[in-house]
């Protein structure tokens, strides 16, 4: 088993999450209920990179930040309609998810 971390985003409707983060070329994976009706446990994935969305209210709180690094972060300006920021360490653009998760998506400088 590869070991890893997977940040945890409260969601309130992780249907809608889902959506928007297909835009940056993540996927569901699968979706866990105790029961009909229940909050929903959602796991992304785009390649090796997973991200749990979760609309339980005691697992994470809005405003998270998470970094992610990526090969073409045009791509991804592109798809947002953002500029790219020249950061000395990476060429970036911030994206907030429909819940108030804030992202920064970066594409590391060549050395």
């Amino acid at each position: 088993m590869k070991e890893q971390a997977i940040p945890i985003l409260r969601v309130a409707d992780a249907a809608v999450s889902v959506r928007w983060y297909t835009r940056l070329g993540f996927a569901q994976e699968w979706e866990h209920r105790f029961e009909p009706g229940f909050p929903a446990f959602v796991d992304i994935a785009r390649g090796d990179v997973h991200l749990f969305l979760s609309e339980h209210t005691g697992d994470a709180t809005p405003d998270t930040l998470v970094y992610l690094r990526v090969a073409d972060v045009d791509a991804v300006a592109r798809e947002f309609g953002l500029p790219v920021e020249e950061a000395p360490w990476a060429r970036e653009v911030h994206l907030t998810d429909p819940d108030g998760n804030r992202l920064r998506v970066g594409t590391a400088r060549e050395e």
